[in-house]
């Protein structure tokens, strides 16, 4: 038996008490759903256990990935909607996770998606038990920001009727499948092309470039960047630029860029195609000198906010192509 209190907005306080559902249990659950909310239930529970076993957060494409291996779709399933060229199962899922997210079981951003810590406890209510509870909160959620009085026929309608949310998760879908096309770019980039972009990013950003390291030794620093064309004013740039977009930036290399700060007015900026340890995080931060770290999901926000100020040539270091879709207000 489980009890859940939620607030006026509808996010999970507490679960009280559990009994462990076994699987048989739950695939007869299942099997009691109508199709769209069994693979809902199925995957989205999937997703969870992916997401905790990855420590919290995964890029949503991985996240996909990983189902599609370890799930046993269905061909209705696998089947494409005609109107949109999207696979069912994966249209259902990004619907659904809508729910999670306003019952604060899920977090999405730039192309992640975090499982909360009441999400990784939410695991515990099983496929079913989850995907409902989900569903409640929303139900709470709406009613709270609509003003109005949430019944049973708003609580999860099937896929298909929903227009608004269908919307939403069709938006979400596109943005996960935009972000992982411009990583997949910046992958398939030598270490020097990656090197160029972030002087092109700099250049967008008013500063100067006067030194971007050559093939070979380049003393340690990648770029130098200055606010005038001579350096004689402060800030002073010393970048490090690492093309490590399958791994994490370790402490070191952090504390090697720290030593190459021996000017006043100097900044170290450190920019990757990955990811940063969180011991390098921590080590930046608390530094005496000023340093700025740059992960692969900050420096493509930056590309696209300064986009519009680069030069045709550094445009297409990594061309973009901006398409504007009906939002809500929600």
């Amino acid at each position: 038996m489980t009890r859940i209190l939620a607030d006026g907005h509808g996010f999970l306080k507490g679960m009280i008490i559990f009994d462990a559902i076994n699987l048989n249990t739950m695939n007869k659950e299942l099997e009691k759903l109508a199709p769209s909310k069994r693979s809902a239930a199925k995957n989205i529970y999937a997703s969870f256990q992916i997401l905790k076993d990855a420590g919290g957060e995964l890029p949503g494409k991985q996240v996909i990935e990983k189902i599609r291996d370890i799930e046993d779709l269905t061909e209705w399933e696998k089947q494409i909607y005609e109107k949109t060229g999207y696979v069912r199962w994966e249209s259902i899922l990004h619907f659904y996770t809508i729910d999670c997210i306003k019952a604060g079981f899920l977090r999405k951003n730039k192309g992640i998606w975090y499982l909360t810590e009441e999400g990784e406890k939410a695991i515990s209510l099983g496929p079913v038990k989850l995907l409902e509870t989900a569903s409640q909160l929303y139900k709470h959620w709406a009613a709270n920001n609509k003003g109005k009085q949430a019944n049973d026929s708003e609580v999860v309608i099937e896929l298909e009727e929903n227009k608004t949310q269908t919307q939403k998760a069709n938006l979400d879908l596109l943005e996960d499948q935009a972000t992982a096309g411009i990583k997949d770019f910046i992958r398939n980039k030598n270490p020097y092309e990656f090197q160029d972009m972030v002087a092109a990013l700099l250049r967008a950003m008013d500063y100067h470039t006067p030194f971007v390291s050559p093939k070979g030794k380049d003393g340690g620093l990648d770029i130098i960047a200055y606010n005038d064309p001579l350096g004689a004013t402060t800030p002073r740039l010393k970048v490090q630029v690492k093309h490590r977009p399958d791994s994490s930036v370790p402490v070191d290399d952090i504390r090697s860029l720290t030593g190459l700060l021996n000017k006043d007015g100097d900044v170290g900026l450190f920019i990757t195609s990955g990811q940063f340890t969180s011991e390098s995080i921590r080590t930046a931060r608390e530094s005496h000198r000023h340093i700025r770290l740059l992960d692969i999901d900050e420096f493509i926000e930056l590309w696209q906010e300064f986009y519009i100020k680069m030069t045709d040539e550094d445009k297409n270091r990594l061309p973009l192509h901006s398409i504007y879709f009906l939002g809500s207000n929600e």
